[in-house]
């Protein structure tokens, strides 16, 4: 299992660590530090591509709309087929979010 290639003391700091922001402001503020600005770019449209699957989209539009390449989009799409369901965590959480605004 993937997860398990991960797991390590230094892994669980750094989620740890993101876990700790309070708002968006600061984590632009610990991204920026972390990452490169092409790590956030791919790693927010990594995101996308998996939102505009789950909402239907096609390889097509998502590569006009993201910039994704074909590569980018199977991944994300084997993520949901044989993943840990990140994805899917992450995208209910932020639709929940939305609805309580």
């Amino acid at each position: 299992m993937q997860l398990d290639k991960l797991r390590q003391k230094e892994v669980d700091n750094l989620f740890a660590a993101v876990l700790t922001l309070k708002n968006i402001e600061e984590c632009y503020q610990f991204f920026d530090d972390l990452c490169t600005v092409g790590e956030i770019k791919s790693l927010a449209q990594r995101l996308e591509v998996a939102r505009m699957l789950r909402a239907g989209c096609t390889y097509n539009q998502i590569e006009a709309d993201t910039g994704a390449s074909t590569a980018t989009i199977s991944r994300v799409k084997r993520c949901f087929q044989y993943g840990t369901d990140g994805y899917a965590l992450a995208l209910d959480r932020l639709e929940e979010t939305k609805q309580e605004k």
